[in-house]
């Protein structure tokens, strides 16, 4: 059993702040927070040293062959927007796709995707800013400007930083559980869980005032208590907001609607209590508050594509991994 092996690309001129994003979530020992040992690699067209867009230099310590066994492959970011990839990056990508690695562009990282021509035909998205610059260079792509990340199963894109680090964390979830995703989250001090189809950018942030506090109160206090009763009447009036009014400022401030973000903290709860407990679908769908196992099992399979069952059965082949793993003192297993 090998520990999952990551390899995020650099590339001369590359911004520092890009690459350490996927070097944040998966390049540091998780195994305490319930994560695999993830075998990370930083890799380039060809090893040794490169230079960055801050001035500073990096010694890459891998070149393309280490795709070859990859995982999963990331791309943080991407420069020469209109040029073909070179070659050997080029057929590297196409191999690895064709035999199942899952290819991730974050940021400008989705161009470089895009001209190995393994978007042709899917969705994705990019930093707002080159949505436009993306259509008209690959007509053939669906580009969704105003998403946070797009997973299309195989390959996975996202919007700018903080947005890649949204989309690495869903990787995490999607993988490896949303509990771990949340004890990650915690561990570096970032918003545990952030829709892909949530905005790129807030219209305007939600000013500091009593009433803004007011309206993130409310959240905690809905965060807190899922399992009972929400309305989106009740809420905005714990927010001491008007329904027309806390409707505008969640839009803006959260960037979807309040029964969609309602919804995903219900799942997410769902997940942590089918991986963490043994408790009835009945209790999980209470605790959740989704009031019945078949209302969880249709918001499962509307948004994980998956039954809870099938969701609790395959977490648990994985913590059996896990536990065999290091009672026999051996890398822990994808």
């Amino acid at each position: 059993m090998t520990a999952p092996i990551i390899a995020a690309l650099a590339f001369d001129g590359i911004s520092p702040f890009h690459l350490s994003v996927p070097c944040l979530v998966f390049g540091a020992d998780r195994t305490r927070l319930g994560l695999p040992r993830f075998d990370f690699r930083v890799c380039g067209v060809e090893q040794g040293m490169i230079r960055t867009d801050a001035g500073l230099s990096i010694l890459v310590p891998h070149g393309l062959s280490a795709l070859d066994d990859a995982d999963i492959i990331i791309i943080p970011s991407w420069k020469d927007l209109e040029a073909p990839l070179a070659s050997p990056l080029n057929e590297a990508l196409d191999r690895a796709h064709r035999r199942g690695a899952l290819i991730v562009g974050l940021c400008l990282g989705t161009f470089a995707i895009a001209a190995a021509g393994l978007l042709s035909g899917r969705k994705a998205t990019t930093h707002w800013a080159y949505t436009d610059q993306l259509r008209a260079l690959h007509p053939d792509i669906s580009v969704d400007a105003d998403v946070l990340y797009v997973d299309d199963g195989d390959i996975v894109t996202s919007a700018g930083v903080a947005a890649g680090l949204d989309c690495c964390l869903h990787i995490v979830r999607a993988r490896y559980g949303a509990e771990a995703a949340l004890r990650l989250a915690r561990h570096v001090v970032l918003s545990p869980h952030r829709q892909g189809g949530q905005a790129q950018f807030i219209e305007r942030p939600v000013a500091k005032s009593a009433k803004a506090d007011r309206f993130a109160q409310a959240l905690d206090a809905v965060r807190a208590t899922l399992g009972e009763t929400h309305s989106l009447d009740s809420v905005a009036e714990a927010a001491g907001l008007t329904r027309r009014t806390f409707t505008r400022r969640f839009q803006k401030s959260i960037g979807t609607s309040f029964g969609d973000w309602l919804t995903s903290q219900r799942i997410e709860l769902a997940q942590r209590l089918l991986e963490a407990t043994e408790k009835s679908m009945d209790i999980v769908a209470f605790e959740a508050g989704f009031g019945s196992a078949t209302s969880l099992r249709q918001h499962f399979a509307a948004r994980l594509r998956t039954s809870p069952a099938q969701y609790r059965r395959e977490f648990s082949r994985r913590d059996e991994h896990y536990v065999n793993a290091l009672v026999e003192g051996i890398n822990l297993p994808n």
